[in-house]
């Protein structure tokens, strides 16, 4: 990790991962038709390049020791070391972008998984090399920094010396500094614990689908099996997960309280009041930012329960369980949509952000192949959106034309790429890599579009009534459920700092309040469901979830201005801003303003009139009697 830049070696910085595996009658790489590949001959022409570029990395690296003790002699000294060292992130930059995606295109080929390795190897020498820099720059007295930070030749890193200065009352002495460095894969043993027993140790058995189909049932399939159109279907996924996990509750709980324990030591250790405020310190949060989210939420649940109400009435269930609040309540509609037309439709969608972002990204998509389209033999599943200072915002996709959804996710893993492409060419190296804060902003901003522009284009009911279930399943995931996740981690993280055991007792008490308050009286909760927070894997990286509601919330206000008033300069701002600023200055300037609650509530006001429409929707006759259920229902 480069700490003054801020930029990890081996992190591609967006990535959206979902889907399921792949199956045995793909295509090989080999027979895939080259026009619907990325092209990677934008960042190196072969592997031959690669290889060379890597053994230059390798033979100079080291010698950036030898600005060591320079480093508070004068500002030309110091911009000297920062330019080096920022030449290096460039070229593991490069190397990496291309070898992970090289690796993502098929994760059974040899030479590409020995590439990652080497340039893993070669990264931890690099960090562990380099990792002097920021104690040599926290050292530097801040009379002298200031008159530095006034000097041309730092211009470029005022912002980054800035950053890393913010940190200086929370770096320790360099023994203490090494002592935690030293207890950090005791402190992180519990991810690897949790991931080893959830997604090695773990069976499941399986599930009869609706259709008679025997279905392995994994941590993957689990959630396909709970949107199946018979209740009985899910009733059993449900059972036979939760069976598995309860047969762990004790060793999961032991396993999270570790990592909360660890959230806590560290806090401490570096002199924060808070877990929670450590995490949010580095995006320079106001903890009242992360209230407020909960608050809002929380004032607007009767329109969630009312929207539960409706769903229970449509499935004509005697209850509604938890595990029956997933399932569309319209059928997915029958797609055929190649590749090329759904490329149109999105521009369509884009058209009010004007002619450079759809002429780039249409561009990008098509003749300068950005994107990888469709699935092969050992292709990573899901999409993804890689982007990087100096080659292509690359996009992987596992495009089906009869999968209505996947045009769905091209919009949001554009967002994604034109977000970094605007950024880079606005920003230098250092301050165009924007914060995970923003990051799921524009690509959300993106569907917002997308669905406006489609339930535009439409009249047919049970079309606009998949546009709008789409769209409130996405809010209740994001926003309602995201902010749910926050306050356990919260109560969670509260109960450690203040003495209390955190057994499975008390995880299934804190759980079972919160499951009783998000889905109100009319949703039965079972008592297996109170395990679900020992198998959330968010929870392992504390006070992240927050970031998915207020990025929604945010990109519901900035469409809606864009929409409204179609002025997208502020727009325009906010995608260019990259990481110069701290998050909530960078919304603010784009005026959404997420130190209030507005931008929350004008979220929840969508969520509200969704609900509404779709009940109009749903509940109306269309003709005859069995008409008024959505395809599918119980």
């Amino acid at each position: 990790m480069s700490l003054v830049t801020g930029r990890s070696h081996r992190v591609a910085w967006i990535a959206d991962l979902t889907g399921d595996s792949q199956v045995s009658t793909l295509k090989s790489r080999a027979e895939v038709l080259a026009a619907d590949t990325w092209d990677l001959m934008l960042i190196f022409p072969d592997d031959t390049a690669w290889e060379a570029e890597f053994s230059e990395l390798a033979s100079r690296f080291e010698e950036i020791n030898a600005f060591k003790g320079t480093l508070a002699k004068g500002a030309g000294d110091l911009a000297k070391a920062l330019e080096f060292e920022s030449s290096l992130d460039r070229s593991i930059e490069r190397l990496n972008q291309y070898s992970s995606l090289r690796l993502s295109e098929d994760s059974s080929n040899d030479d590409a998984l020995d590439r990652e390795g080497r340039l893993s190897s070669l990264c931890a020498k690099i960090s562990e090399t380099s990792s002097w820099i920021a104690p040599e720059i926290q050292e530097i007295p801040d009379a002298m920094l200031e008159q530095f930070l006034a000097d041309p030749l730092l211009a470029d890193w005022q912002i980054s010396l800035q950053n890393l200065r913010r940190l200086k009352p929370h770096i320790l002495s360099n023994k203490e500094e090494r002592l935690i460095s030293l207890s950090m894969p005791a402190l992180g043993g519990h991810h690897e614990t949790f991931s080893q027993l959830t997604n090695v140790d773990m069976t499941f058995g399986t599930v009869n689908d609706d259709r008679g189909q025997e279905i392995e049932l994994t941590q993957s399939s689990f959630s396909s099996l709970l949107q199946r159109p018979d209740h009985t279907v899910r009733k059993e996924a449900f059972e036979k997960f939760y069976t598995e996990f309860t047969a762990h509750r004790y060793t999961l709980a032991s396993s999270l309280a570790s990592s909360i324990k660890g959230d806590v030591f560290l806090a401490k250790a570096r002199h924060y009041p808070s877990a929670r405020a450590a995490s949010l310190f580095a995006d320079n949060v106001p903890i009242a930012v992360y209230d407020s989210l909960v608050e809002a939420v929380r004032s607007r649940l009767p329109i969630l329960h009312k929207y539960y109400g409706l769903r229970q009435q449509l499935f004509n269930l005697p209850d509604l369980h938890v595990y029956d609040t997933y399932a569309p309540l319209v059928s997915a509609v029958q797609s055929d949509v190649s590749f090329d037309q759904a490329i149109d439709m999105v521009m369509k969608s884009l058209h009010p952000l004007g002619s450079e972002y759809t002429a780039t990204l249409s561009r990008g998509l098509r003749e300068e192949r950005w994107c990888d389209r469709y699935e092969n033999k050992g292709k990573r599943s899901g999409a993804f959106s890689y982007g990087t200072y100096q080659g292509p915002p690359y996009i992987l996709m596992n495009y089906k034309q009869d999968v209505f959804s996947d045009i769905y996710t091209l919009a949001h893993e554009a967002g994604h790429s034109m977000h970094t492409w605007y950024s880079r060419q606005t920003q230098s190296f250092q301050n165009y890599h924007y914060p995970i804060f923003l990051a799921e902003v524009a690509s959300t901003f993106n569907e917002i579009l997308l669905t406006e522009h489609l339930l535009s284009e439409t009249k047919e009911r049970s079309m606009r009534a998949y546009l709008i279930n789409r769209q409130i399943d996405d809010l209740r995931g994001t926003l309602f459920r995201q902010t749910m996740f926050a306050e356990f981690e919260k109560i969670a993280h509260t109960a450690e700092e203040s003495g209390a055991a955190l057994t499975l007792e008390t995880f299934r008490r804190m759980y079972r309040s919160l499951l009783d308050t998000y889905f109100g009286n009319g949703v039965v909760i079972d008592e297996e469901l109170e395990l679900e927070c020992l198998r959330i894997p968010h929870f392992y990286s504390a006070f992240y979830v927050y970031k998915y509601a207020t990025g929604i919330s945010a990109a519901i206000t900035l469409a809606e201005q864009v929409l409204n008033t179609g002025n997208t300069e502020r727009y325009f701002g906010f995608l260019k801003s990259g990481g110069s600023k701290f998050p909530i200055e960078t919304l603010a300037e784009a005026g959404v303003d997420m130190s209030s609650p507005e931008p929350v509530k004008a979220a929840l006001a969508l969520f509200e009139c969704r609900v509404t429409e779709l009940e109009e929707l749903l509940m109306e006759p269309i003709g005859s009697a069995a008409t008024r259920l959505p395809a599918g229902t119980n």
